[in-house]
């Protein structure tokens, strides 16, 4: 989950404990202030009550690191990302502090923080079905008799591969954000927990010196049959039960991982294990690179500080865009199963709505003097404004509904009534297009340039909207093929990559091609009107504005076919 969605929120869901009512009366009247809604439930109670899934939501913990366990139980399966306060004694989890609530808050609601992915672990075994987030643990039991025999004997596999016997106290199955407990304790290794998608084996008291943990991925299934009496205790017990001889249990990856949110007044990962476990790697718990804040810099030119605003642009449109396909990829999901067409257009709609709200927020909290036009709703500031982004939050909506993912999210910056920066992003396939004027285009960091074929029998060409067939009739033949994908931004996109040689829009809209078209010339490509004359960016749309792009060499003769098609009538 992308950080700048948080911008979005409209209504948290406090899980409190007790001994947190300065906490809840701060997070209130900062929710009242602005205009967020509020539900707050005890430790342990149902939040289905209060949970409405049409609201962005974010969940916050009042209390320790417990509380904080109950929120992943109740936040993870609801994709909800959750920020834990910890008003508790030793909190490894829940790293703000109040006194810095209201803070955190303001940067979750700017779309400045960020959203760490955590892997969860689920067991299934006789009597239990959990997920934890932290581990797995099985243990012997202890016997009756105090000279009973004490060990565990337990056989593991690893998709059906036998890892081998296991006898002493037990093992954990942790995760990387349960490495840090159990795991560590019997000299497991200290997973960096941030995004980090594994499990581990922590052999625990060993009856064999040359037993060690081992890494699998999330998709392996481990089985694990006992020798004997057992006990399984999932994150310190929120799941538990006693196995018996020869049960089997199977422990994976879960499929719904939590969502941890994290502000700059947490401490972070290694801040929190040298204040919390002795990690003696560095003496204070701050950075040495927190001291060097007070080292002086040049004072920035008018120069410096408008290529600082178009890169600071790149930067947001990029979160920003990443931030909207997520929702978009979920109600892409969701039109796909859907046959009634009144229900279709309900999601199309509410696809677009999400993604604009995304977009113009983020935008909006970073650059307040800047307009915006977007496909979905008006301009938002005066006219007058040095910059304005122009956001097609959708485009190729009629793929979407079809369940066909060419489809694309296009943002740009337009300084001077000319693109300087583009974003478009896809999200079925994670492709992001990127470019600054002047600086090149790249797709997901890497450079890309046109192609430099001469020849239209060796050309791949694409048409966008082209309702006579006058593109298509004429270059057919001509060429390699002719090929339609429903967006405009994708087309151009593909022109900039080398995905094609050529393009055709019969008419455009300035949403649709704001972002391709400074892609499309960054990479080296050449756009004019169907004449042959520049194509002028604008605004406009009262009248209609022809496309045709090409790699430059090929254009001589796309411009004498086409105008041979649009002075001959189609077949």
């Amino acid at each position: 989950m992308q950080g700048r969605r948080l911008a979005t929120t409209d209504e948290i869901i406090a899980i409190v404990s007790p001994d947190s009512e300065g906490a809840l009366e701060t997070l209130t009247d900062w929710t009242a202030k602005h205009d967020i809604g509020l539900s707050s439930v005890d430790v342990g109670d149902d939040v289905g009550r209060v949970y409405n899934e049409n609201r962005a939501t974010l969940g916050v913990t009042l209390g320790g690191d417990g509380t904080f366990l109950e929120g992943v139980k109740t936040f993870a399966p609801r994709n909800i990302p959750q920020l834990g306060v910890n008003t508790g004694t030793l909190a490894f989890l829940a790293r703000v502090e109040p006194e810095d609530l209201e803070d955190a808050l303001e940067e979750v609601l700017c779309g400045r923080a960020a959203v760490d992915s955590r892997q969860q672990v689920h067991v299934t075994a006789p009597g239990v079905d959990a997920t934890g987030i932290n581990d797995v643990m099985i243990q012997q039991v202890p016997p009756e008799n105090p000279i009973d025999r004490k060990v565990a004997r337990l056989d593991v596999y690893a998709d059906n591969e036998y890892i081998g016997e296991f006898e002493g106290t037990g093992l954990a199955v942790s995760t990387p954000t349960g490495s840090t407990g159990i795991s560590l304790s019997a000299n497991g290794p200290v997973h960096y927990p941030v995004n980090n998608h594994t499990l581990q084996i922590v052999p625990l008291h060993t009856h064999n010196l040359g037993v060690r943990p081992i890494v699998v991925s999330p998709e392996t299934e481990l089985r694990i049959i006992t020798r004997g009496q057992a006990s399984l205790l999932v994150d310190g017990g929120r799941a538990h039960t006693i196995l018996s001889e020869d049960d089997e249990m199977t422990i994976t990856g879960a499929a719904k991982r939590a969502h941890v949110v994290r502000t700059s007044y947490d401490d972070h990962f290694f801040t929190a294990i040298t204040k919390k476990l002795g990690w003696n790697l560095r003496e204070a718990a701050v950075p040495p690179e927190k001291k060097l804040e007070t080292t002086s810099s040049p004072k920035p030119t008018a120069a410096d500080s408008e290529t600082d605003t178009v890169k600071h642009a790149l930067t947001v449109a990029t979160e920003a865009a990443r931030a909207a396909g997520e929702p978009l990829r979920e109600l892409h999901g969701q039109v796909e199963s859907v046959d009634v067409k009144s229900n279709k257009s309900d999601i199309v709609t509410e696809a677009d709505h999400q993604a604009d709200r995304i977009i113009t927020t983020a935008v909006g909290n970073e650059f307040p003097d800047h307009a915006i036009f977007s496909e979905e709703s008006t301009r938002q500031t005066g006219e007058d404004a040095d910059y304005l982004w122009v956001i097609d939050p959708l485009d190729g909506t009629g793929n979407f509904a079809h369940g066909n993912p060419n489809y694309s999210i296009s943002v740009a910056l337009i300084e001077d009534d000319e693109p300087v920066m583009g974003v478009v992003y896809v999200p079925e396939t994670d492709e992001l297009f990127t470019a600054i004027a002047g600086e090149g285009a790249w797709r997901d960091g890497d450079p890309i340039r046109t192609t430099d074929r001469e020849r239209l029998d060796e050309s791949m060409l694409i048409s966008g909207y082209d309702p006579d067939g006058i593109f298509l009739s004429h270059f057919y033949q001509e060429s390699r093929g002719v090929r339609r994908l429903g967006s405009a931004a994708l087309n151009l996109c593909y022109l900039a990559s080398g995905s094609a040689d050529a393009i055709w829009e019969h008419d455009t809209h300035p949403w649709d091609i704001a972002a391709g078209l400074i892609i499309a010339r960054a990479a080296g490509a050449t756009i004019t009107d169907e004449s042959g004359a520049p194509f002028e960016f604008t605004l406009e749309t009262d009248e209609r504005r022809a496309l045709l792009g090409s790699n430059g060499s090929l254009h001589p003769a796309l411009l004498e076919h086409l105008e041979d098609g649009l002075t001959t009538p189609a077949k």
